[in-house]
């Protein structure tokens, strides 16, 4: 996609990437998140200690992508866990590759040695988003509920940073 920037997400896009992951979770089918996000709540999300987070968006401002990285508890110290997520409609157009370059640099910037993904593994265009990026299957993680009581398997994919 054409015209497109990425840039660091502060809280004043909070509501754009609330909205976006909205509408993503009330497709279904390719988010362990089942239940809405208000602005406040992402903005908690975004405070997050030890957090990363970066917008693509238009020259028009829309976000159009975001994607995050974290330290996760079940993650050792020299590794973070990435989420990436793209406007409805608007997938396979490069948001994803334009935020990967960006979230990769950063990841290694900080010292981190690997990015870590867990993906249902119903979600196809997920899977395949972060194999094209070059993460490897660790594990497939089995019966995983979800907030709204579905339970489905869960892929464990990691990238070396390092390569």
């Amino acid at each position: 996609m054409k015209n497109i920037t990425v840039r660091r997400a502060g809280t004043l896009d909070c509501r754009g990437m609330a909205d976006l992951l909205n509408e993503v979770i009330k497709i279904g089918g390719t988010t362990a998140y089942v239940t809405p996000f208000s602005t406040e709540m992402m903005k908690d999300k975004v405070k997050e200690p030890r957090s990363v987070w970066h917008v693509a968006e238009t020259v028009e401002g829309e976000i159009v992508g975001f994607q995050w990285f974290v330290r996760h508890p079940d993650i050792a110290e020299d590794g973070v866990s990435i989420a990436t997520f793209a406007k409805v409609g608007a997938t396979g157009l490069g948001i994803g590759s334009k935020l990967f370059e960006v979230t990769r640099k950063a990841a290694i910037d900080l010292g981190y040695r690997y990015l870590h993904a867990v993906i249902r593994a119903d979600n196809e265009s997920g899977l395949t988003y972060y194999q094209s990026r070059g993460f490897e299957d660790i594990q497939r993680i089995p019966n995983q509920t979800l907030d709204d009581g579905m339970v489905v398997d869960k892929i464990w994919k990691r990238y070396d940073l390092e390569r």
